[in-house]
This record gives C-alpha cells, sequence and structure tokens, in this order.
C-alpha cells in the first residue's frame, strides 16, 4: 500500500533547494525511468515566501529511506539544505491519481 510523506524546510531561500538538489542528483526536472528511486510513485513541491513544502508518494516508507540515505541525505548535505522542519508520514492513502504530463509542468 502506497505511503505519503510530506517534507517541509523554513527558511531564507528555501524555494531554491528543490532545484539544487535535483542538479546535484543529475536530475532536468522530474526524474526519467532511468534514474527515479525505486519505490517513487510522485513528487511535487511548491514554496511560498521562506518555505517549501514536498510531497511525495513512495510504495514503501522502507524505500524512501533507503533512498535518504543512500542518495537524498548526501545530496541535501551537498547542497547546505537546513534540515526539515516538518516530516509527516501518511499511511492511510485515500485518493490517488497519476497523470502523464512532461517532465517539471503542470501544464495540460
Amino acid at each position: 500500500m502506497p505511503e505519503v510523506v510530506v517534507i517541509e524546510f523554513s527558511g531564507p531561500a528555501a524555494g531554491s533547494i528543490y532545484p539544487r538538489v535535483n542538479r546535484i542528483l543529475g536530475w532536468d526536472g522530474a526524474p526519467g525511468p532511468e534514474v527515479r528511486p525505486e519505490g517513487l510513485i510522485s513528487s511535487i513541491a511548491g514554496e511560498s515566501g521562506d518555505k517549501l513544502i514536498v510531497v511525495e508518494a513512495w510504495d514503501s516508507r522502507e524505500l524512501q529511506e533507503k533512498f535518504m540515505h543512500s542518495q537524498l541525505g548526501p545530496a541535501l548535505a551537498e547542497a547546505k539544505a537546513a534540515h526539515p522542519s516538518r516530516v509527516e508520514w501518511f499511511t492511510e492513502v485515500i485518493d490517488f491519481t497519476c497523470t502523464n504530463r512532461p517532465s517539471g509542468s503542470l501544464a495540460g
């Protein structure tokens, strides 16, 4: 059963964390199938002022933690990102929709 994690960063220029970390990971926008972490279903980020929020759906918490330790954690450290101000897991996924859109685009 999929699980959802909400990761929030607060602080000046928090919105720049997501693109910096993606560049470090070698991703141009959303990761393609050849580099997508095992178990990642979807990822979306938004910013407002000094906050960045990332919402991800994973096949399991264990797969997200594996990615965090092997790739994302080191990339966050290299980007000199502050620790998240919030990490919250949701195990009761109520609705889930995937659409095919160009990488990094919300336009239809």
